[in-house]
C-alpha cells in the first residue's frame, strides 16, 4: 500500500491460457486454465489536471471507472498508463489481466485495502464489456497462482499440474475473434451439441488424469497430449479453427509434441503444444518459427 500523498498507484496481474474446455465452458461444461505468471501487465495511476472520463467501449477504462465508482471517487483527477507483455485478442486473458491491474492500481492510489472477493467481483463487472457473457474463467485464472478447473455458475477447484513437462504457446499473429467464434458455434444449432459434450468429457478425463498418482509423469504427459489433440478436432468441428492454427498444430506434432490444440476463442489467437523435454521444445519452436509465429512462450507445467 502506498502513501496517498505520493499520488501514484500501481497494480499488477499476469496472463493465462486455457488448456482445455474453451467454448464448451460457456455451455456449463468444465474447463482447465493455467496462469502464466511470467507474462505480466502493470497499470500505473497518477494525479492529473482533468477529471477521469470513462470510455464505455474500452475494458481498461471501464475497470478504472468500476473501481472509482465503488470508492465513490468518480470525479477524481487522474491519468493512467499500462505496461503490458500480454498481446491482445489472443486468448491470453489480456482484458481480465488489465482489469485486475487497473483496479488494484486505483485501490493502491487511494491507499485502500482490496480483498480478493471484491476484486474478482469488480473485475467481472468490467469483463462484461469485453465479452457479453464472460464465463469468469479468465478473471479467476489471472488472479490465481495455480491451474484451475472451472465450471460456470458452479465453482472451481485448484489443480497441481506437476508434470515436469513444458507448454509451448505460439502466437499466430492473428487476432482471435471471440464474438464471431461464439456466433459460429450458435449457427451450428443442435450440430454443436456433440462436439461441446465431447469437449466436456475430454476435460473431465484430463482432470482425472491430473489428479491421479498411479501413473508416471511420462504416462500422464502422453495421455494429456492425446486429449489435447482430440480436443482440437472437436474445436475444428465447431468451425473456430483456421488454416494457420491447423498448420501450427500439425507442425508441433510433427516436431515431437505429445499433443497440440488451439487455445481461447479461436479464429486466430494461439496454439499450445505439450512437450516432454526442452530438446523437443526447441524442435517445436524451430518448426513454428518457420510457419510464421509472431511470438513463442514456454511454461513449465
Amino acid at each position: 500500500m502506498r502513501e496517498a500523498e505520493t499520488k501514484i498507484g500501481i497494480g499488477k496481474s499476469h496472463s493465462k491460457i486455457i488448456l482445455i474446455g474453451e467454448h464448451s465452458v460457456v455451455y456449463g461444461y468444465p474447463a482447465i486454465a493455467i496462469p502464466l505468471k511470467k507474462i505480466e501487465i502493470e497499470c500505473v495511476v497518477e494525479e492529473a489536471k482533468t477529471s477521469f472520463f470513462c470510455n464505455e467501449t474500452d475494458t481498461l477504462s471501464v475497470a478504472i471507472f468500476t473501481a472509482l465508482k465503488y470508492l465513490r471517487k468518480e470525479n477524481v483527477k487522474i491519468k493512467y498508463r499500462v505496461i503490458s507483455q500480454i498481446p491482445q485478442k489472443r486468448g491470453m486473458g489480456s482484458s481480465a489481466a488489465v482489469s485486475i491491474a487497473a483496479i488494484r492500481a486505483i485501490f493502491d492510489y487511494f491507499g485502500e485495502n482490496l480483498e480478493g472477493e471484491l476484486l474478482e467481483k469488480l473485475v467481472n463487472t468490467a469483463e462484461i464489456v469485453a465479452h457479453q457473457t464472460p464465463s469468469g474463467l479468465d478473471a479467476k485464472t489471472c488472479l490465481s497462482d495455480k491451474a484451475i478447473k472451472f465450471i460456470k455458475n458452479k465453482g472451481f477447484s485448484y489443480i497441481d499440474l506437476n508434470l515436469d513437462a513444458y507448454l509451448v504457446i505460439a502466437d499466430t499473429g492473428i487476432y482471435g475473434n471471440t464474438s464471431e467464434a461464439i456466433q459460429n458455434v450458435k449457427n451450428l444449432g443442435s450440430k454443436a451439441d456433440v462436439p461441446l459434450k465431447k469437449l466436456g468429457e475430454l476435460t473431465d478425463e484430463m482432470a482425472k488424469i491430473l489428479s491421479e498418482n498411479s501413473e508416471s509423469k511420462g504416462e500422464k504427459v502422453d495421455k494429456i497430449g492425446k486429449i489435447m489433440t482430440k480436443a482440437n478436432t472437436e474445436l475444428k468441428n465447431l468451425n473456430i479453427t483456421i488454416k494457420k492454427t491447423d498448420l501450427f498444430v500439425k507442425t508441433a506434432i510433427e516436431n515431437g509434441a505429445n499433443g497440440a490444440k488451439i487455445s481461447g476463442g479461436g479464429l486466430g489467437g494461439c496454439v499450445i503444444a505439450l512437450a516432454k523435454n526442452l530438446e523437443i521444445v526447441e524442435k517445436i519452436k524451430t518448426g513454428l518459427i518457420k510457419c510464421g509465429t509472431e511470438n513463442i512462450w514456454v511454461e513449465k507445467i
